[in-house]
């Protein structure tokens, strides 16, 4: 092991030791449940996973921890690319959703967190990995990804138990909880305790991290890559895909404006201040797939993936200031006339005037233009036929119509994306003597 590797290794060692201490602590905390509640069964199992965390935060100690093998490491880099990790996480998302009756268990659940901690610990141990998630800036951000999905199974793990008791007859769970209780001191109390322990927990990440504040902005010195605060990294991976008045001022509007419009799209009384999601299916996936996919994968790839010039990294691979991106762009307008028909563009000539000027420019954007005809005209009313009938009958036209748009700006985003990670697709339409590219 070479100066650098020792010299990482010193400093990581103390924190991988408290790190499989407290996930040992958390296994015991479970066998005590376990306990109580006679399951001998899962008594042993989750006693022998604290042993083997309490293993492995002593060999840490010793200076040996647990490591990934290289072959391992080369093998995910290889895996994680742009393409493969979004669809990737679709498969994961819809695995998921299909077996939530299982995934929700608590068994389960707790063995998919131990499996996450234990693999979480043994990245740590390569320095390039630790480099990236221990800076200061995206400490919250792997604490946000456990609290994420921490949340997320237990709102699915409530839903999935409604469903089972609105199918057996019974009312939600939630209906039990009908008694009211004042706000002095009930919800005051809480809301004090809530208080102190979100101050204690400030005050001990202070003490721990440093503050990531740099030295004045210098127009000759900026930093590559430079990042957006973690809230706007995914409208900064967004302009990787789109131009910034598409992904910067109309892919954001649109978002504030369709959470405005739910309450009035909306026509389903069902789930209302109870989980469920038989009854919800469309409005839950919806937001799955937009929230989970469309916002937060985009966090977790422009903060953990994109490194200097904007380049696409792999978690185990060193960040290299000097790595050229190759970027191939290929405008659909140059598949369709010069790969499919084998001809030129079409050029404006001199002196054609205004309106032989659009003339051209439309003939030349055709297939792009059909196209998106075809995306937010057509498929809209083939929907309404099909998939969204029973939406646009108990929806009406006016606000089938805008679900139905919203949702299809939505969708485009990962095709686009994907388009331009496989054929290297840049714009659908792309008009630069207008400055309108799409």
């Amino acid at each position: 092991m070479d100066l650098y590797g020792r010299e990482f290794l010193e400093t990581i060692v103390p924190f991988l030791t408290a790190y499989y201490a407290l996930a040992c602590a958390a296994n015991l905390g479970a066998v005590v449940y376990c306990a109580r509640r006679k399951r001998f069964f899962w008594t042993c199992v989750w006693l022998g996973v604290a042993v083997g965390f309490a293993v492995l935060a002593g060999r840490s100690w010793l200076g040996q921890p647990l490591m990934l093998s290289e072959a391992m490491k080369h093998s995910i880099d290889n895996w994680m690319s742009p393409a493969s990790v979004m669809v990737g996480f679709f498969i994961f998302l819809v695995v998921v959703y299909l077996g939530r009756a299982f995934f929700v268990r608590p068994a389960v659940a707790w063995t998919g967190l131990n499996a996450a901690l234990l693999f979480f610990g043994a990245s740590l141990a390569d320095p390039h990995f630790a480099r990236i998630v221990a800076k200061p800036d995206n400490v919250p951000i792997v604490a946000m990804v456990f609290l994420l999905g921490f949340f997320t199974w237990l709102g699915t793990a409530q839903a999935v138990q409604n469903d089972r008791r609105l199918a057996g007859g019974l009312p939600p769970r939630e209906k039990e909880f009908c008694d009211k209780v004042l706000a002095w001191p009930d919800v005051v109390y809480l809301e004090l305790i809530g208080l102190v322990v979100a101050t204690t927990v400030l005050i001990v990440w202070s003490l721990l991290l440093r503050a990531p504040l740099q030295g004045p902005a210098d127009p000759a010195l900026t930093p590559n890559p430079s990042k957006a605060p973690w809230y706007f990294v995914g409208l900064q991976e967004m302009l990787v895909y789109f131009d910034p008045w598409l992904s910067g001022v109309t892919l954001p509007v649109l978002i504030v404006l369709g959470l405005m419009a739910i309450p009035y799209l909306d026509f389903s009384p069902k789930g209302s201040g109870y989980y469920t999601i038989r009854q919800r299916r469309f409005a839950y996936l919806t937001f799955q797939f937009g929230f989970l996919q469309l916002w937060i994968l985009l966090i977790l790839i422009g903060t953990f993936m994109r490194g200097p010039n904007w380049g696409f990294f792999g978690l185990y691979e060193a960040r290299d200031p000097d790595t050229v991106v190759t970027l191939h762009n290929i405008k659909l307008s140059e598949y369709f006339w010069t790969v499919l028909l084998g001809r030129d563009l079409p050029q404006v000539a001199a002196g054609s005037g205004v309106l032989g000027e659009l003339a051209v420019i439309l003939w030349r954007e055709v297939a792009g233009l059909v196209l998106v005809v075809l995306y937010f005209v057509v498929l809209p009313i083939v929907l309404a036929k099909t998939v969204f009938r029973r939406f646009y009958r108990q929806m009406g036209k006016g606000r089938y119509t805008i679900m139905v748009l919203l949702f299809l700006m939505m969708i485009m985003l990962p095709v686009k994306m994907i388009l331009h990670w496989t054929l290297h697709l840049s714009y659908i339409v792309s008009i630069p003597e207008y400055l309108l590219n799409f």
